[in-house]
């Protein structure tokens, strides 16, 4: 026997049913597809980061600054008590046992130790303090930092002389698929950021010692893939 066919069934499915289901749906679609790219493209900005400037302007005038995460030793002579090693905190200061939140931050040891012997002359009579760095890191304006094809991007400590072949040797070189002699560096002068070209290539694989170039602190390497 046929299968009863109810006359109301047929006319839920009917296309003159359909129809405004179908543009109704599509209104919402679109409404929804407006919003999403609305909100999108209303995203505020946000500022470009503040230039963060080294002191050293040559490799012959560099000095090593203090930074976060750096382990320093303080000695304060006669006192043992009050001396020992302490890591410096995200914020750029150390806490001793007479002296809380010492900046040592952006600092040379040099300044660090004269400023620990002004906060605890209130303490100790004529104290003679001296400061020394076990752990090297160092705060990011004096960093070398290398993105993109090296082997092993990463930031790493400035040391004084550093070059550009030094810089590749501690990154492990370039990946297969880098394009060293578009690579950029980016410098801060007169505190803008000036980029100079690089070839890196040229140094790295064609061993030409031309193509070495002096560090300096802060100086930031983007090298970008190669289009095959």
């Amino acid at each position: 026997m046929g299968k009863h066919v109810n006359t109301r069934d047929l006319l839920k499915i009917s296309p003159q049913n359909t129809l405004p289901r179908l543009r109704k749906a599509c209104t919402y679609l679109s409404a929804l597809i407006l919003l999403v790219l609305t909100g999108c493209s209303s995203k505020p900005m946000l500022p470009e980061a503040t230039v963060q400037a080294s002191a050293t302007e040559s490799p012959q005038s560099y000095k090593y600054l203090i930074g976060p995460y750096d382990e320093v030793n303080v000695f304060v002579w006669g006192n043992p008590e009050i001396s020992g090693t302490f890591e410096v905190r995200p914020d750029g200061m150390i806490t001793t046992s007479l002296v809380e939140d010492i900046p040592v931050s952006g600092k040379t040891p040099t300044e660090v130790a004269r400023h620990i012997e002004k906060a605890l002359s209130v303490y100790i009579r004529d104290p003679i303090v001296s400061v020394s760095v076990l752990e090297f890191v160092g705060p990011f304006s004096e960093q070398v930092r290398i993105i993109g094809e090296a082997s092993q991007p990463r930031a790493i400590p400035y040391a004084r002389n550093m070059t550009l072949l030094d810089v590749m040797i501690n990154v492990n070189g370039l990946t297969e698929f880098a394009a060293g002699n578009n690579a950029t560096l980016v410098r801060v002068v007169d505190n803008q950021y000036t980029q100079y070209g690089l070839r890196i290539d040229d140094l790295v694989n064609d061993g030409d010692i031309t193509a070495n170039v002096d560090m300096l602190p802060g100086d930031i390497i983007i090298i970008p893939e190669a289009w095959f």
